[in-house]
């Protein structure tokens, strides 16, 4: 009977134990997640290359305040735009 008690004991002892380990990882990753470079959002939306991003190319936050970022209002984002637009609000998570 004392065995079958410990033996419970440690299932659920290295089940938490694993289970705490995950969840840690998950925070570390989502600390580690930056935000891409002005470079980068180009190379991955700029999808005729005209060095500007157009309405139709972006997607997103970038979509949601394109207006606001289109500061000479023509219809594209530049990298200096781009470069000068507020950074996007967080939204807070709902905590479980």
């Amino acid at each position: 009977m004392k065995k079958s008690v410990h033996k419970i004991i440690g299932v659920f002892g290295i089940a938490l134990l694993t289970s705490t380990s995950i969840l840690a990882q998950g925070k570390k990753d989502q600390k580690e997640q930056k935000r891409p470079s002005t470079k980068q959002i180009f190379k991955d939306l700029d999808q005729n290359k005209d060095g500007k991003l157009s309405f139709k190319e972006v997607k997103g936050p970038l979509r949601e305040d394109f207006k606001k970022m289109d500061t000479n209002e023509d219809g594209f984002i530049t990298k200096k735009e781009l470069k000068g637009a507020p950074k996007p609000e967080r939204k807070e998570r709902p905590r479980n």
